[in-house]
């Protein structure tokens, strides 16, 4: 039976969702002659992201679907002032004339909004909220899209799956098939260069970084630059390496995870379903040793998910204690793991 939103978010369990949109009908609305309704998604989740208090991890964008990483801030939305909550919304939905055309911010208007606390209250949770976010993202893509083809009708399935991602294992595995997915599509020649994918616009941002700052642009994983661990704190996608110990303000994802032995695990993952030419490097080898697990059980879990196509369960996790703690803090039997059984 299918549950309600609330019962499957919960940022006190996880901030971590892996959130799968399909075209409605399984059509491909976003390839061929419309591959360039990807780059509208795209750009759009860029917006969403220096909104909401909802962060991109990764994500990949293809001919009838989308894969989003995404992480709940709980507190980054705490820490908003009432103004900023309004200003927030208005870049979302600003006011409107009887033409709804829409018109200039002004101090009245957000005056007005500022009086009624019970608004303001209610704003600051849905711009912390799944389904907001997704609501955010879809609708204005499906009325791009209708109006290019000057028709009516829905461009999106009605219901987005959300599965939380419950360890650190399980949301390295996850955001590598997500950055993956192009390339297993068959879409890419090399992992770092699929299009509208997070990969490759981790890798865009290290090269245009480097080339500002004067440094070299050398090969070294495919198309990336040799000096990828740069910071990129200021980057609209979350970092990947937690660098807080070191003075940064903003969360990372893992504190071990660099952008350089991230896409070694990525160049090593891609190369799984190829006998013979799979070695693992150190810089992967050292992920896998940090998280606790090894190169037969990641490759065993990420082939899991690539074979996966009905996106059966709410949770994905490593381990069978961390399933068995969430079923017992529910009060249900048991919960379905996207990955497979555990280890």
């Amino acid at each position: 039976m299918t549950r309600p939103r609330r019962q499957l978010v919960d940022s006190r369990v996880t901030p971590y969702y892996h959130c799968i949109s399909r075209c409605v009908r399984r059509l491909f609305l976003c390839g061929d002659a419309d591959e360039h309704r990807k780059q509208w998604i795209e750009n759009r989740l860029q917006q969403l992201a220096r909104i909401f208090a909802i962060e991109v991890c990764s994500y990949a964008i293809l001919d009838n679907h989308m894969h989003l990483v995404l992480r709940l801030n709980d507190q980054l939305a705490a820490s908003w002032t009432d103004e900023q909550v309004v200003r927030r919304w208005a870049d979302l939905f600003p006011p409107r004339g009887k033409n709804r055309k829409p018109l200039p911010l002004t101090k009245q208007w957000v005056q007005e909004r500022l009086a009624d606390t019970g608004w303001i209250a209610r704003t600051r949770q849905r711009l912390n909220d799944l389904g907001w976010f997704m609501k955010c993202l879809k609708e204005p893509i499906a009325r791009m899209a209708n109006h290019e083809e000057n028709c009516r009708g829905a461009f999106w399935d009605p219901r987005f799956k959300s599965i939380a991602i419950l360890d650190e294992e399980a949301l390295l595995t996850t955001m590598a098939y997500v950055d993956l997915n192009v390339f297993a599509a068959g879409k890419s020649a090399t992992p770092e260069n699929s299009p509208h994918t997070s990969l490759k616009a981790r890798i865009e941002h290290a090269k245009q970084v480097s080339a500002s700052a004067g440094g070299p642009n050398r090969s070294h994983t495919g198309n990336s630059p040799d000096n990828v661990d740069l910071n990129d704190e200021a980057f609209w996608l979350v970092p990947l390496q937690d660098r807080r110990g070191q003075g940064a303000d903003r969360a990372g994802i893992l504190p071990n995870v660099t952008l350089r032995s991230y896409l070694e695990l990525l160049d090593w993952s891609s190369r799984l379903n190829r006998p013979g030419k799979a070695r693992i490097s150190p810089d992967a080898a050292g992920i896998l040793q940090r998280l606790g697990t090894s190169a037969d059980h990641w490759q065993e879990r990420l082939q899991k998910i690539q074979a996966n196509d009905r996106f059966f369960g709410v949770v994905t996790a490593s381990s069978r204690e961390v399933l068995q703690r969430l079923a017992e803090q529910t009060g249900r039997k048991k919960v379905a793991n996207f990955s497979g059984p555990p280890f």
